[in-house]
């Protein structure tokens, strides 16, 4: 796997309709750092996480460039960009095992089947989770999906991982628990991170800079 590079944003504007929506924005974010987008609904913040991401839909007009490290991923499709993605839900495929949902993620560059084992034997042990390999998502807690979830997109090798409101949807202790588990994760893995939330308590966890969107 390539040194952790920072993600760096350059002039990046989105319009619709012919009105700006966000920007222009310039940003730095270092591996392991997160930089925490807070702003009212409607202003922007997962629109501007979709263009990063590869998948704004062409109703958006957008400008400015996307890079990690010296790489551009402006003109790049959604799955050569390396971009990890966490939403509000796990979105763990019901029809696979914990093991086959984590199996899904890896690239195919992993190949041999006791390879891959190995490195879901070693996620769940790295979430607390070791002997889950063949259980149902399904009888799972909220919790454990997702730290599921979060472990799936980290298998993928991503350069850079965004955070789409993931806590959302979880109690108050498990909010915290889990939001400190991600940040550590994406620290040790230096990881530059995009988190979206409406919850203070959150960008404080997070611990980088912040921008506020659609401020007067």
């Amino acid at each position: 796997m390539n040194a952790p590079q920072a993600l760096r944003l350059e002039a990046v504007s989105i319009r619709l309709h012919g009105r700006i929506l966000v920007g222009p924005l310039d940003a730095v974010i270092a591996p392991g750092e997160c930089l925490t987008l807070m702003g009212p609904s409607g202003c922007g913040k997962s629109t501007l996480l979709n263009y990063l991401a590869g998948t704004l839909p062409t109703v958006f007009e957008a400008g400015g460039r996307v890079g990690v490290g010296e790489v551009n991923l402006t003109p790049l499709p959604p799955e050569r960009r390396g971009v990890g993605i966490l939403f509000q839900d796990d979105l763990l495929f019901p029809h696979l095992s914990v093991g086959g949902n984590l199996a899904f993620a890896m690239p195919a560059a992993v190949r041999g089947s006791s390879e891959r084992r190995a490195r879901i034997e070693a996620a769940l042990a790295e979430c607390g989770l070791e002997g889950m390999t063949h259980r149902d998502p399904a009888t799972l807690s909220g919790g454990q999906r997702a730290r599921v979830g979060l472990m799936r997109t980290l298998l993928a090798l991503p350069r850079v991982l965004l955070l789409d409101e993931p806590f959302n949807k979880l109690d108050t202790r498990l909010r915290g628990e889990f939001r400190d588990f991600v940040f550590g994760h994406a620290r040790r893995h230096g990881l530059p991170t995009v988190l979206v939330t409406h919850d203070e308590a959150d960008a404080q966890a997070a611990g980088g800079p912040m921008i506020i969107l659609g401020a007067e």
